[in-house]
């Protein structure tokens, strides 16, 4: 029966879909609103003062993959917060939590409900399948909290979960507070482990909307009495950490090798190393001094979604730089905000915790955040169907919103945002940035857009994780910006003239004999028009001819993005060209993101490269 508090006649019998996702996603934003204090204790494996991090950003993308609807199905909930978890993983924990649930959606398999005792069952089999993936276990950290709670459920008889959970709870927080007998370096710093607090807020959100308490977001981050974090306090194991590199990659495909064979092939390369396989999807953990070793292996194996390396001795370094000022948080130096313009998929914005901040889409009355309430596919079909919609800057409110989620990240934040010819959102940004004054923010004016701007953030982030200052960040992004580009096609120059993004007067379109317009963005960021093409079909050599003429003969660091709307088929056939003029490069594909297609319209499509020689 259903049951939101207790009493002799309100119970909870049986687990189902719904449930489940509310729950989980509770347990999700607990664990989110206690990022701070899970970075300030976090001095395992390595001090670098990022568990609360990498945690929050695996449990948003739990979180958000769940909030795409309702299901009756408790096997289809697992399944789906399973996904989401592997897509957004991040770090040890992030990884480790990621084969817990994977565990948890194998066993619960297309099961509509569960019994408590069910449920234990398939509890005992994420922990397992934990164990079975894991190099070698440690205990003293999530995994045994993780072990303790399955097995408290498998000893009770209680077929209510309103005392099931409970009694899981104090199990909990009994193994929490038992971690520090198992790791000497807890001991030493006077802390629990971070990963495994991490488990356990996670349980007391489910625990606290199980008992139907309200839940309540912490307005700003928490403040600390004590002197410094102990993180700070933790001596860098430069001896026993032989590795520099927190590596970790996606990877998507058909065929990928199985996870022995990864674990196999990696191996030798470093430590740390966790492998989740799953459908289509590979995802890497490794601790390693040969990240780019690591990525060439996996481009072998499939596309590489995303790939990211950080160096853990310059994060604890960030870390002790706080302590000695007394600032209490552990934070890395830099966090990264930048407008949905941006274009950047998903799984990169999640993978280098770059926050989005949302432009507007407005259909008539209703007004959408761009890639939170209307997603690339969805708005597709909405174009298609003949709809129209216009676009909204970012209020400074939802800017000041998301430099505050950044500001608990980074010492520094650095917006990179769409050109300021293209849109006020510059503007907006800028006035947020004046209302905060116990965070540096630094606004960088993209001049482009889509994945031309997506690739400056990315490359902001590359260079960030790998401990480059603010200043140089800037200048290399300045750098870059003026060697790299962005060139596109319409099938309808409707949406860009009713935008004013383009001038009327420059537009030269013979629709009857197939002139197709090839465009670009000048130096400020505006739109202009390169040249005309005869034939659709032709236009996808030309525009690759243009952009050879635009870069050097033999560049080494090149990479580019490609971007449509509601035209997939149009991807390979670039990606090809591009194969075949370039040689293998990077390339970053997406589907234009709502506030883009909107002033391209449908059919669109174009490609942008970055240039880092």
């Amino acid at each position: 029966g259903n049951g939101a508090g207790k009493s002799t006649l309100l119970r909870i019998m049986y687990l189902e879909g719904e449930r489940l996702r509310r729950s989980l996603i509770a347990g999700c934003e607990y664990v989110q609103d206690r990022r701070a204090e899970l970075n300030r204790i976090n001095v395992f494996p390595v001090p670098d003062g990022d568990t609360g991090t990498n945690l929050a950003l695996t449990t948003a993308s739990i979180a958000d993959g769940l909030r795409a609807g309702r299901h009756d199905s408790v096997g289809v909930i697992a399944h789906r917060a399973a996904d989401a978890a592997i897509l957004g993983a991040r770090g040890n924990c992030g990884m480790i939590l990621s084969h817990f649930l994977l565990g948890f959606s194998r066993s619960v398999g297309d099961r509509v409900r569960l019994s408590a005792a069910e449920f234990a069952a398939s509890l005992d089999e994420a922990v397992a399948h934990v164990y079975r993936s894991l190099e070698k276990p440690v205990e003293g950290t999530i995994v045994t909290v993780m072990r303790e709670v399955a097995e408290e459920a498998q000893d009770s008889d209680d077929p209510d979960f309103f005392d099931l959970v409970e009694a899981m709870l104090t199990r909990a927080r009994t193994a929490l507070e038992q971690t520090p007998d198992l790791l000497p370096v807890l001991r030493a710093a006077g802390v629990v482990d971070a990963g495994a607090k991490g488990f356990v807020h996670m349980f007391e959100g489910i625990v606290a909307f199980v008992h139907g308490d309200p839940f309540v977001a912490l307005e700003r981050a928490p403040v600390f009495d004590d002197e410094s974090a102990p993180v700070a306090r933790v001596e860098y194991p430069a001896v026993s950490e032989r590795f520099r590199f927190c590596t970790e990659a996606l990877v998507r495909g058909a065929g990928l090798p199985p996870a022995d064979a990864v674990r196999g092939a990696l191996q030798p390369l470093g430590d740390s190393l966790i492998v989740i396989r799953s459908d289509d999807i590979l995802k890497i953990h490794i601790h390693t001094d040969q990240p780019e070793a690591v990525f060439g292996w996996l481009r072998e194996t499939g596309h590489l979604v995303t790939h990211k390396a950080e160096d853990m001795a310059v994060q604890h370094a960030a870390v002790e730089r706080a302590a000695a000022g007394h600032v209490h948080l552990a934070r890395r130096p830099l966090s990264l905000v930048a407008d949905s313009a941006c274009n950047l998929p998903p799984e990169i914005a999640r993978a280098h915790g770059i926050h989005i901040v949302p432009m507007l889409v407005v259909f008539g009355d209703e007004v959408l955040r761009d890639g939170v309430d209307l997603d690339a596919a969805t708005f597709a079909q909405r174009l298609a169907a003949g709809e129209r919609a216009t676009t909204s800057q970012p209020p400074p409110g939802i800017f000041l919103e998301a430099y505050r989620r950044a500001a608990a990240d980074g010492e520094t934040v650095v917006n990179v945002t769409v050109a300021s010819a293209l849109s006020g959102t510059y503007r907006s940004a800028e006035a947020a940035a004046r209302q905060l004054d116990d965070t540096p923010i630094r606004l960088f004016d993209s001049r482009a857009a889509g994945l031309s701007q997506g690739m400056l953030v990315l490359r902001a982030a590359e260079l960030a994780e790998a401990g480059r200052g603010v200043d140089e960040i800037l200048t290399e992004l300045d750098r870059i910006r003026a060697q790299s580009g962005l060139l596109f096609t319409v099938d309808v120059f409707d949406n860009l003239l009713a935008s004013g993004r383009v001038g009327r007067g420059k537009v030269m379109i013979a629709g009857l004999l197939d002139i197709k317009p090839v465009l670009g963005l000048e130096d400020a960021g505006s739109v202009a028009p390169v040249t005309n093409v005869r034939g659709s079909h032709n236009v996808p050599a030309r525009l690759v001819e243009i952009i050879a003429r635009q870069l050097p003969r033999k560049p080494t660091a090149l990479r580019f993005g490609i971007m449509h709307v509601g035209r997939p088929a149009i991807v390979d056939e670039v990606a090809g060209l591009l194969r075949r003029r370039f040689g293998e490069r990077e390339t970053i594909v997406a589907p234009a993101t709502p506030v883009i297609a909107t002033h391209l319209g449908a059919g669109a499509w174009g490609v942008a490269w970055q240039l880092e020689d």
